[in-house]
């Protein structure tokens, strides 16, 4: 029997994912609370520009406000919400999961942890995401990472490989390379080596990821934020998974090794689009919006904490993004002097 699928926050990703699906024959709503975003596409439907193609698709959006009038539940949610709304959007979207249901969340972070305890270990798996894009015009998406060169893994909490697992793997083939993994919780935290240095410091000094990477001190300072979460994360007793389509033997070698690989196979992806691509946090920051800092580098040195790590380039990558937040620095590559001053 087809799944119903809903996909709960319909920005940049959400919508890239939803367009895919809905192309593809999937039955898919998508959900969204941004009033504007919401009313384009149900007006003209979704626009999704990439470096290969421009793709215009009619989709069933709804306001969070519309959902009660559904009066359906769900097999899949496509949970793409910001960190910071995890919580109330779970507990929103939990009378519509059906009870053999499941909710994926495609987002940043270690966000599986808030999300059991609200609709349940059985319903939720987890998720790495590699696509780029970005949303600041309603009903338009600039998808930054090509079909070819998106990637999603996905993988049961408890590591075993189901038949769901299995058939969500199918159902999202449309949208991005898929690998399944028995190790989610290592490869996420793969994934959080990669947005803490990343997305938290590239957004910290308002730059692109094509200019950062040029400049040594931010390089530098990005390899020691990467390998303070690599030690947080193998003191926690994650085993780092390779991510990114990376073998097992790629990802062999020294921590610094590991990093720079990291580090460098996102400006791999974008491919054409690196020059016009800006990360999550720059986006966010662009438009005047909570960035979502606070569980990326923020959770580095909260768990460093924990177990005993000192992470002091993630403490002064975090302390400057909260200075943003306030309104008492502003994203700017002089950012970059401030945290070495910190760090000495």
């Amino acid at each position: 029997m087809e799944k119903r699928i809903v996909v709960l926050g319909a920005g940049a990703i959400g919508s890239s994912v939803g367009a895919d699906l809905t192309r593809a024959g999937h039955d898919v709503v998508l959900i969204d609370q941004w009033p504007a975003h919401v009313e384009a596409m149900k007006a003209n439907g979704l626009r999704v520009v990439m470096s290969d193609e421009d793709l215009h698709t009619p989709v069933r959006a709804y306001h969070l406000c519309e959902v009660c009038t559904l009066n359906q539940r769900f097999d899949i949610v496509l949970f793409a919400a910001k960190s910071y709304d995890t919580c109330w959007m779970a507990e929103f979207i939990k009378p519509y999961l059906k009870p053999d249901g499941v909710l994926v969340g495609l987002q940043n972070g270690m966000n599986d942890e808030s999300i059991v305890p609200i609709v349940g270990y059985s319903r939720t798996m987890g998720c790495v995401v590699e696509l780029s894009a970005e949303v600041f015009t309603p009903g338009l998406v600039q998808r930054n990472t090509t079909h070819d060169s998106t990637w999603f893994a996905f993988g049961e909490l408890h590591g075993r490989v189901t038949p769901r697992l299995r058939e969500l793997e199918e159902i999202m083939s449309c949208v991005a390379r898929i690998s399944i993994t028995t190790n989610i919780w290592g490869a996420k935290w793969a994934k959080l080596v990669n947005s803490s240095m990343i997305l938290s410091v590239f957004g910290m000094l308002g730059l692109q990821s094509w200019e950062a990477t040029d400049i040594p001190g931010v390089f530098k300072l990005c390899i020691k934020v990467g390998r303070e979460t690599m030690a947080v994360g193998t003191a926690l007793g994650y085993t780092i998974e390779p991510i990114f389509g990376f073998t097992a033997e790629e990802f062999a070698g020294s921590t610094d090794e590991v990093v720079e690989k990291l580090l460098r196979a996102v400006l791999g992806h974008l491919g054409p689009s690196a020059r016009k691509a800006r990360g999550v946090v720059l986006q966010d920051y662009l438009k005047g919006r909570r960035s979502e800092t606070e569980f990326l580098t923020g959770v580095v040195v909260k768990k460093g904490k924990e177990a005993n790590i000192p992470t002091p380039a993630n403490e002064a990558v975090n302390h400057i993004n909260q200075q943003i937040r306030l309104g008492v620095l502003k994203p700017d590559r002089s950012n970059l002097a401030l945290a070495e001053e910190m760090l000495h």
